[in-house]
């Protein structure tokens, strides 16, 4: 049986994200939202010269420039904010769910930039992901 190299990426993104959601609380316990923030921009530079391509990053053109520097922005934003919710008292188990719904902005922006589809089971899907985000809240 061969699994695409896209499955393989997608289930290291879900064992890793799911031990950060762990070390992310734990962290948060000893030190400040700001303090993790620092460190996990730290972590990402340790890994970075194994995915470094090669050439000049400024060798792509300024829009792709500026669609990468609007992401890492918006994923530290995201980063803080989570640490931020788990340092004030968040719990783990609820917080680190209610952030990886993150998909339902993207599902809901994607016909509208991209210019994709939406499929009933993806809409069948939200709901149901908003469902278990309640039950797990409760």
């Amino acid at each position: 049986m061969h699994i695409s190299a896209w499955l393989w990426f997608a289930a290291i993104t879900l064992l890793a994200w799911g031990v950060v959601g762990l070390l992310q609380k734990l962290s948060t316990n000893y030190i400040s939202a700001e303090s993790s923030l620092i460190w996990l921009v730290a972590g990402f530079m340790l890994l970075e010269p194994l995915f470094y391509p090669g050439r000049s990053v400024l060798h792509y053109s300024g829009w792709n420039l500026t669609w990468a520097l609007l992401s890492g922005f918006l994923n530290a934003l995201g980063a803080w904010a989570l640490f931020a919710a788990l340092k004030s008292g968040g719990k783990a188990s609820i917080v680190a769910p209610l952030t990886a719904l993150y998909p339902v902005v993207v599902i809901a922006l994607v016909p509208l930039v991209l210019h994709e589809s939406i499929t009933h089971l993806q809409l069948l899907g939200i709901f149901f992901s908003l469902v278990a985000v309640v039950l797990l809240s409760s």
